[in-house]
């Protein structure tokens, strides 16, 4: 049976990310290991507090669940045990990693996937003045570009950027920093600048509106999409859904939820926290299901673990079996 063992990390992001609700200069992270006859599952998660999640709590509520674990407790009973969020995405993922060393089999075959291939990802540009914006866009050389938006002056930022990048494929995330009274104007200087995405422009509260709105450009749920049973609500508000294994509560979720998404005429972003390549390497598994990519987070990290995911400009690879599934 296996022994569970939950470590709290940190790692220091280069510079600092920027985004509506505030600034961070490291990635708090919860590894979770199973370990069984020489064999180690890893999986990562990031505790987020915009939903109430906490290092601390999360850890302690994994460290719970090590007597059910080393009583030979598997994936299948965590549904049950934890709600969808970054507890449950981190032993999720360990528990896929463990079958498919134990098995020998790759994780993609026995999720009944195919295998996944080098995918094209976003790079985040964090929020800033439209300047300094147009500046780290420009300089990244990345071929598809997230805006962090969300507050007063965003038009000016999208224009900025657009004017610095003109052959740059664009999306925004407005992290839910925009309001019924701008929205319209913020959509239209979207549409003006050729952006192909925006990013939960509205609080989750308050994205009804959007089923009432003009939609000149496809708007992607994000911090209102969470695990399977918040789908129904999305259908008529949105065109897409970022789907975040932190918020689905890993893996197994989340291929339901893309599937049922893409059966709703929903496309699909398969996103990330601010997280090492351990919390990339499953997600990964998601993009041939995807319409866009946006798996930057070691990008956006001073270091990453060992091994890593192999980043070549825009282009991120499948992870090896040393690093995960």
């Amino acid at each position: 049976m296996a022994q569970l063992v939950v470590t709290p990390e940190r790692f220091p992001i280069r510079g600092s990310f920027t985004i509506a609700r505030g600034s961070k200069s490291e990635a708090a992270v919860v590894l979770v290991e199973l370990h069984e006859d020489g064999l180690v599952g890893r999986g990562e998660c990031v505790p987020y507090a915009r939903y109430g999640e906490s290092v601390e709590d999360v850890a302690a509520a994994l460290t719970a669940l090590a007597a059910p674990v080393a009583a030979g407790m598997g994936r299948e009973k965590l549904s049950s045990l934890l709600p969808p969020g970054a507890a449950r995405n981190a032993i999720d993922c360990a528990f896929w990693d463990l079958e498919a060393k134990r098995t020998g089999t790759p994780a993609y075959e026995l999720a009944g996937l195919p295998a996944p291939q080098p995918a094209i990802t976003a790079f985040t540009i964090s929020l800033d003045t439209p300047e300094a914006m147009a500046e780290a866009a420009r300089a990244s050389g990345h071929e598809l570009l997230k805006l962090k938006l969300g507050t007063d002056g965003d038009p000016e930022r999208i224009a900025a950027v657009r004017a610095a990048t003109p052959g740059t494929r664009l999306i925004v995330d407005a992290n839910e920093g925009w309001t019924a009274a701008n929205l319209a104007s913020n959509l239209a200087a979207c549409a003006d600048a050729g952006i192909e995405l925006v990013e939960q422009p509205l609080p989750a509260a308050e994205d009804a509106l959007l089923a009432y709105t003009a939609r000149p450009v496809p708007v992607c749920a994000d911090e209102s999409a969470h695990g399977l049973d918040s789908l129904p609500q999305l259908v008529g508000r949105y065109d897409a859904l970022n789907i975040k294994l932190d918020k689905t509560g890993g893996l197994t979720e989340a291929l339901a939820l893309a599937r049922a998404a893409r059966a709703a005429g929903l496309d699909i972003m398969v996103g990330c926290m601010v997280a090492t390549s351990l919390a990339m390497a499953p997600a990964m598994l998601l993009a041939p299901l995807a319409r866009f990519v946006d798996l930057d987070g070691p990008l956006l990290l001073a270091r990453d673990r060992e091994p890593s995911l192999r980043y070549e400009g825009s282009v991120v690879y499948p992870p090896e079996p040393a690093l995960w599934g």
